[in-house]
């Protein structure tokens, strides 16, 4: 569930801790409520209260309208979780060029992201809820074989910054999740669509 139901939740226990379970007048205050939220743009929110109210009072006009009313909202729900997506997405895209570009001039990852601005961000990237990104370079060969001249091999500590993962844990900042709450992440410049998260090598060495 992620924090927007369990938003949702708190918010009807709240509700049902004030007024008496036999209160006929309950299922009307929880759709008023509902109503309220999608005012407000908190569609996720007035979905989950929608959905609590359309199980536990079937037989009210407040439960029957919440039936109705869901199947206008979930369409709303979905284009909304689209479009936060998108912009997520996007958003990663940009970063990630930007990263690229700046390997390019100084031949490895910056080690935080604020050191891309301002010459390859305007400002520092954070995801559509105003959450920062998860950052992390690394070096992807710290222990690498170099051969000489003679063709002998030695190894050398390789200490360049040459791989990064780029992270969102979605609206629960959270592992793991679905819709708002999914993870997103890019590795090295490439989306990574593997169920757990990216491995880092190990180890890394001292800078």
């Amino acid at each position: 569930m992620n924090a927007l139901c369990r938003a949702a939740t708190a918010l009807s226990l709240l509700v049902l801790a004030g007024c008496s379970s036999e209160d006929p007048r309950l299922p009307d205050k929880l759709y008023e409520e509902a109503i309220s939220l999608t005012q407000q743009g908190r569609n996720q929110e007035a979905q989950a209260l929608l959905k609590r109210l359309a199980s536990q009072y079937p037989d009210t006009k407040a439960g029957r309208d919440a039936v109705k009313d869901l199947y206008t909202l979930d369409g709303l729900v979905r284009q909304e979780v689209r479009e936060r997506q998108r912009a997520l997405h996007g958003t990663m895209k940009r970063v990630a060029d930007a990263l690229t570009r700046y390997r390019s001039t100084h031949g490895e990852y910056p080690r935080y992201l604020s050191a891309l601005v301002p010459d390859y961000l305007d400002q520092a990237p954070e995801t559509p809820w105003k959450h920062p990104f998860l950052y992390r370079p690394y070096v992807t060969v710290p222990i690498a074989d170099v051969k000489d001249r003679r063709g002998r091999v030695a190894q050398v500590f390789n200490t360049k910054l040459d791989g990064y993962i780029l992270c969102s844990l979605g609206l629960d900042l959270q592992i793991g999740g679905e819709d708002l709450a999914e993870d997103s992440y890019i590795v090295n410049g490439e989306p990574y669509k593997g169920a757990a998260p990216p491995p880092i090598p190990q180890p890394q060495p001292l800078r």
